[in-house]
Formats: C-alpha cells, sequence, structure tokens
C-alpha cells in the first residue's frame, strides 16, 4: 500500500511539473516581439575602452585641472550608506554588464578616463600614502572592491617596472630630549 501511495505521488509530481512547465512555454507574454532593446545612457555606458594613452594625456589636460584640482580624485568622493556609520567594505563593484549599476559610483567608475595602468604613474601616485608609502584603504578612498584589486595589482607592476619609487620621508630627530643630563661638579 505505501509503494503504491509513492508511486502515485511521484506520477502527480512528473505530471504537475510537466503541466506547470507547458502553461509557462505557451503563456509567457510576447514583449520583445516587435519592441527594440532599451537604449543605454551614455553617461552610464562602461563598455567603451579608453586607451592608456588616452588616461595620461587627460591627467595632463586642463579638463582634470577644472573637475579635480590639485586634490586626488578621491578626495571629494562621499560615499552613500544607510545609518550613521559607514560599512568598514566598500561595495563589490560599480559596473555590472558594461553598465554603471549604482546612483553613486566609486571615483574611478565615474570618471571612463581614469584607467587603472602601472604606466598611468601620476593617477597610481595618488593612492599611496605619502607618510608611509603604503597603498590607502578602499574604506578610505571609497573605491569599490574590484577597482581596488585592479589598484593594487598595477601599483605592485609599476614598483615592479621601476615606473614607481616610494620614498618615505626621513627625519630628523634630536635624540638629546631623550637622554638623562649628567651633572657634571
Amino acid at each position: 500500500m505505501a509503494l503504491l501511495s509513492n508511486l502515485n505521488s511521484c506520477i502527480r509530481r512528473k505530471f504537475l511539473a510537466e503541466a506547470i512547465t507547458s502553461v509557462r512555454f505557451y503563456c509567457e507574454p510576447a514583449d520583445n516581439v516587435g519592441e527594440e532593446q532599451k537604449q543605454i545612457d551614455p553617461l552610464k555606458d562602461r563598455t567603451k575602452i579608453i586607451p592608456t594613452e588616452t588616461s595620461i594625456k587627460y591627467m595632463q589636460s586642463k579638463a582634470y585641472e577644472q573637475s579635480y584640482g590639485d586634490k586626488p580624485v578621491w578626495a571629494l568622493y562621499r560615499r552613500n550608506h544607510k545609518g550613521g556609520l559607514a560599512p568598514r567594505k566598500t561595495r563589490k563593484t560599480c559596473v555590472r554588464n558594461g553598465i554603471i549599476s549604482t546612483g553613486n559610483p566609486c571615483p574611478i567608475c565615474r570618471d571612463e578616463y581614469l584607467v587603472l595602468d602601472h604606466r598611468n604613474t601620476k593617477l597610481l601616485e595618488q593612492f599611496i600614502s605619502e607618510h608611509t608609502g603604503q597603498v590607502l584603504d578602499a574604506f578610505k578612498t571609497g573605491l569599490c572592491q574590484k577597482k581596488h584589486k585592479e589598484l593594487l595589482v598595477a601599483i605592485e607592476r609599476a614598483w615592479d617596472q621601476g615606473n614607481l619609487t616610494y620614498d618615505v620621508p626621513f627625519r630628523e630627530y634630536d635624540y638629546s630630549l631623550y637622554y638623562k643630563k649628567e651633572n657634571t661638579q
């Protein structure tokens, strides 16, 4: 009896599954028939590949100077988030399927002419701390995780190839302030 009920339930499930798929097949509306695909906003389109040489020229142009001044590209960026404290991690990526998918993309994703490459040293230097010579954290710069990884790779390549050097400033200390003065009598 139990074997028969199990067989009946299996047959019912198979029949229902076939019926549901056939209903989906016949009842799906034809939304795309005769309709053109949606136009992509050219400001959000990131499928166009910008050469590194163009990015280097852009970094020296008046348009870049007018946009960022003498500050780093990440200095004026402010992340959007819920609540009073920002999350420790930034978003995974700002660009999905070649289109900016967020209203407030990171500083590199928002400007298509900023290309992370080991030859673009003027851009890479902005993400290195002048005090320690280390790469700044994504939390401080606001870069998405994908662009931060690209940044790390580009900086490592620039260091390896000698395009970028990191010089930690040398500070002179007056150690006489820390020694006890001997009484001479």
